[in-house]
């Protein structure tokens, strides 16, 4: 199994960490109770946080429209 090295990871948290931010300025525009929860649980567990809010907004969106 290959060791992930000092720059490989923090590109990897670079781009988690954007992400992250770009989950916090979409939550807090569109009205979340939460948008600094998403964008940790975006930061911390991209693969699986990332698609739940996805899921989360569309059917929100739904909802209220």
């Amino acid at each position: 199994m290959h060791q992930a090295s000092h720059a490989e990871f923090l590109v990897a948290f670079a781009i988690a960490a954007i992400i992250g931010g770009a989950v916090w300025i979409h939550a807090d525009r569109n009205g979340s109770k939460h948008p600094t929860a998403w964008a940790i649980s975006v930061v911390l567990f991209l693969a699986i946080a990332l698609p739940v809010y996805l899921i989360h907004f569309r059917r929100s969106r739904r909802r209220s429209g």
